[in-house]
């Protein structure tokens, strides 16, 4: 299908080195949360507070779905949870070569602290959050992604280099 996937944790630059990207690259760029945010008509922390998680989750997969029936040759983000559910990894080795974009807790925490409208990070302590966050999903990135980046201490310029080195 052509289609570039971007996944890794929140915060480890998938919107920004998506928008980079497709400049670079002259290709269109779709984030999943955006366009349930656009068909939902809310925000993902409204989604989150009125219908839960599980709902949300079952969005993306929607989501996902969609893309592979309408998607080709584009850059496309996804949400940092997404590549948790087997049945998504699946669907996003359909849909594309996927790239986890790696980064450390403490990275993530640095560039994440001050946002209040990640509301999985609504807690005492949002560092032990995204260590225990990280721990769970990182195998779950692994499976979902043909290639790994790490992003620590890179600059964006480094990022899409690596990025653009390897799309087929």
């Amino acid at each position: 299908m052509g289609n570039v996937i971007l996944i890794g944790f929140m915060g480890c630059g998938k919107t920004t080195v998506g928008l980079k990207l497709s400049y670079r690259l002259r290709r269109a760029i779709i984030d999943t949360d955006k366009e349930i945010e656009r068909e939902e008509k809310r925000t993902i922390s409204e989604i989150f507070a009125a219908d839960g998680e599980p709902y949300f989750r079952d969005r993306e997969t929607e989501c996902l779905r969609k893309l592979i029936e309408t998607t080709n040759n584009q850059i496309i983000s996804v949400g940092g949870g997404l590549p948790v559910r087997e049945e998504n990894r699946r669907l996003l080795h359909e849909l594309g070569q996927v790239f986890y974009l790696r980064a450390k807790g403490e990275t993530i925490y640095e560039r994440v602290k001050d946002d209040t409208t990640r509301p999985l990070l609504q807690v005492d302590d949002p560092l032990s959050r995204i260590e225990k966050l990280l721990q769970e999903r990182d195998p779950c990135y692994r499976a979902a992604a043909d290639e790994v980046i790490a992003v620590d201490g890179k600059s964006f310029e480094e990022i899409l280099n690596e990025i653009e080195e390897k799309v087929k």
